[in-house]
Order: structure tokens, then sequence, then C-alpha cells
């Protein structure tokens, strides 16, 4: 099989080329820019493209298909020449399905958790020696690439981005997995550039569901009120299951899960990880997982990549960074740590760098998000806002917006960071929060500075005891 990709060097593009290389396929691809980490990886597997820029000339009727990535636009040179030609052209969802239409599918969706949910069955299913077809959408410990898809795997665990699927097809993601198992976490608008109402947003939840395969089944957050809505109106020859947060207890800043008689020591923390962890226990339910197998490998997982990672430690102090940018994942992380270290005050920076959150009109859905924090600074580039075509925001416009009254509004990412380096880290937290780095901060070096030297922890066995003596 000869496939080509426009658009290689996107993060799920350039992981999908990989994954079929080591396929056996014979893989092309072209772009008109290549980052890091995009960039080595491809040329490790001797994928890189010879020259940048699009090369119609590439299109030959030898290639069995072509995938289509998102930085592509309609007008593409390489596009419009394939489209001459005939050649198959599939979006990148649309060619993972093609992949695994023999398999049994679990898709993963929801506007927050889904990584998560995602990477935590991957995690149960590779501890337990269960060999798996996969995409996440973000790095994970143990996994090579974020894509993998192999000929004698009977499983494919995927995550349901509801974003478009390409710039041909403004199908979501999610729309063309048809899975056999699904799980929908919580819908909070998101992505108001492609979804201009909360209803059409909505929509696209309620389409999810009824394009589960037939005797599928739907796993739900029973606490969201529009995802019982989605449930109670789909289909009838569709399970149901609604799941809750995990019973848990947290002591000395750890969470255990209550199992039984049985106390299992987590490396992540927080209600919304608790929530995720309930659903992906029904999801490897399903899939034949015991309670034995689930619970020991939940001891080892650290989370996924950029949720709540952790920079930096000392003592009295731990610097965390996640990938939260939306109203929804704001609050939800920012309370988690709060909980967490409740004898430790909470600072919460965050920056407002995708479309959605520079918008003037989405602005107001940030309304008390950081609320749970003792202090909080919101940032964002107005040169980005110009680069992405929107209306000019005000920094006294945010700070209405977000409502806290210990909130403060930056511009100036230098300014920021001089006043977090002025402050006093002994029993304090910090919480950086952004899908971008703050106008070019190297939050890993930051973070280092302000805690001095990190201590190494020794941590204590993972299982507690029975009360007869036996380990759990």
């Amino acid at each position: 099989m000869h496939i080509h990709f426009i658009a290689i060097g996107g993060s799920a593009m350039h992981n999908l080329a990989i994954a079929l290389h080591k396929k056996g396929y014979q893989i092309t691809g072209s772009d008109d820019e290549i980052f890091e980490p995009s960039k080595s990886r491809l040329e490790q597997q001797g994928l890189l493209p010879k020259q940048q820029g699009w090369q119609p000339e590439l299109m030959t009727k030898d290639i069995d298909a072509i995938i289509l990535g998102m930085h592509a636009h309609p007008d593409n040179p390489e596009l419009k020449k394939a489209q001459e030609l005939g050649l198959k052209i599939y979006s990148y969802p649309e060619y993972l399905y093609e992949q695994t239409k023999d398999k049994t599918r679990v898709v993963i969706g929801g506007s927050h958790g889904k990584t998560s949910i995602t990477s935590m069955i991957m995690h149960v299913l590779k501890t337990n020696h269960i060999d798996f077809d996969y995409m996440v959408g973000a790095k994970l410990e143990g996994f090579e690439t974020m894509v993998s898809l192999k000929e004698n795997t009977k499983i494919a665990v995927f995550e349901g981005d509801e974003y478009l699927s390409s710039p041909i097809d403004r199908r979501p993601k999610f729309h063309l997995y048809h899975p056999h198992i699904a799980l929908l976490s919580g819908v909070a608008w998101d992505h108001i550039n492609v979804f201009p109402t909360f209803e059409n947003y909505v929509e696209q939840f309620r389409i999810f569901a009824d394009k589960i395969e037939k005797n599928g089944s739907l796993i739900y957050f029973e606490g969201d009120e529009i995802l019982k809505e989605i449930a109670d109106g789909s289909r009838t020859d569709i399970q149901k299951q609604a799941y809750q947060a995990h019973d848990s207890t947290v002591d000395d800043g750890v969470t255990y899960l209550n199992h039984g008689q049985r106390n299992i020591r987590l490396q992540v923390f927080g209600d919304h990880n608790l929530q995720n962890i309930a659903g992906a226990k029904l999801v490897c339910d399903q899939l034949g997982i015991s309670d034995e197998q689930f619970y020991r490998a939940m001891i080892s997982f650290k989370g996924a990549d950029r949720r709540l990672e952790v920079l930096s430690e000392n003592k009295s102090c731990t610097v965390f960074y996640d990938f939260a940018h939306s109203p929804s994942k704001l609050k939800a992380t920012t309370a988690a740590v709060k909980k967490q270290f409740a004898n430790r005050k909470l600072i919460a920076v965050m920056e407002l760098h995708t479309y959605s959150s520079l918008k003037k009109d989405f602005l107001p859905q940030y309304k008390n998000c950081m609320d749970e924090a003792d202090e909080a600074f919101v940032f964002f580039n107005p040169k980005t806002i110009e680069h992405k075509r929107l209306s000019p925001i005000t920094k006294e416009e945010v700070a209405e917006a977000f409502g806290s009254k210990n909130l403060q509004v930056f511009t100036d990412p230098e300014a920021l960071f001089e006043q977090l380096r002025a402050k006093a880290w002994s029993d304090k937290n910090l919480l950086i929060m952004t899908s971008g780095n703050f106008s070019g901060q190297d939050l890993k070096a930051f973070s280092k500075e302000i805690i001095g030297n990190p201590v190494r922890f020794q941590r204590k066995d993972n299982w507690l005891q029975h009360p007869d003596g036996m380990m759990s």
C-alpha cells in the first residue's frame, strides 16, 4: 500500500504516518512547514519530506490513498491534483475507521477528560499485556507513538475529538468511528469557531450517540444533565450505563481509591480524575478486564502528558502544568489542586490562547472558573488576537468576564513572570494552565527557578494491607 499524507507534519498526522510505516506501508508526505517534535520523529523513520512545500507532481495513479490533514486548505495544489486523478482521499478519522472496521472500537468523547480516560484504558490494557490499536491526543509514558495500527489486534481504543475531520469534510471526527463501546464524559461548549451556538454543539454529541453500532453501549457521566438527556433520547437497541466519581479518600495530599476493604494509592488526583477512573472502569469491564487487573494497573498510572504534570516540587511547593484552556477544564483543574492541598495557598495562572478563549462573545463563559484559587492571573497576547483575526479585547473586559476579585490580567509575559518570581513560594502551589507557552516562556526552567532544589520523595507501598494482614 502506498499512502500519501498531505500536511504530514501535524501532531496527529505524523503519528499516523509512523504507525502505517511500521505496519509495512509505503509512506510519502509533504507540508509547507514542519516543527518539532514532528520533524525529528519523521526524520528518524525516514519519512521527512526531502523538500518543504506542496508538490502536485507527487500525485500519481500508483498512490492507493491520500490522507488529508486539517493544516491543508481546500485549494491545496496536491489535493486538487489528487481529485483530478480520481485518487481515494480520506480524512484522518475516516482512515482510522477504515483500518479498524473488523475490530471492537472503543471511542471516548466529551468536552473534557477524553484524553485522560483514553490513556487510562490504554494503560490498563498494556499493563495486562493485551495488544490493541489506539489513537490518543497526548504522549503517554510507555507508548512510543500516539497512534498504533496492527494486523492481529481485536480492540481499537480512540480518543473521540469533536473537531472537524478535514478541510473538505466538515463532520466532527468522532462521527466517523461508529463505536461498539462509547463513553461521553461531559458537554461544555467549545470550538465556538465551528459550533456558533451551544445547541449546535450539543447536537454533535447526540449524533455521536446515534452512530453507536447496533447492540453497542453508551457509558456516560451521570452528573451531566445534557448527557442524561442524550442517553434517555438515544436508541433502545444500545445498553446505557451511568457513572459517578469513584469512591475515594485523601490522606496527606495523596488520593486512595476505596474498593471493598482495599485502599489503592493513586498518582493522580481530583474529582475529575475520580470520575474519569469510574468511566474507564466500566469500559474495561466490557472489555473483560477483572477488578484485580484494573486496580493493580491504576497504581502505576501517572496521567497523560500535560495533564496536571508536575514540573518541579519540594517539601512545601509543587508547580503543576496543565493543558486546560476551556472554562470547564479551568474550573475542574483549579478545584482539584486546591482540594488536594487544602493547607497550601494556590496561585493559578492561565493563558487565553485558543480561538474560542480569545473571542469577545465567548469570554463570559469563564465566569468564576478560577474562584478556587487564592490568587489568579490571566495572560493574553494582543498579537495572537490580531493573528487569529479576532476583535480586540481589553484587560478590563477579561477581568470583568472572569469576575474573580483576586484576579489580575496581563498582556506582557515578562511582567507577569517577574511578579511570580517575586513571591515567596513556601506553603504555596503554582498551577500553570495553557495550550500555548505564554509567548515563549520556558515553563520548566521557570518552575525550577522558583522551587530551588527539588526534593525526591520516598513513596510508601502502593497497596495498603487488609485488616487480616494480607497484602491487597
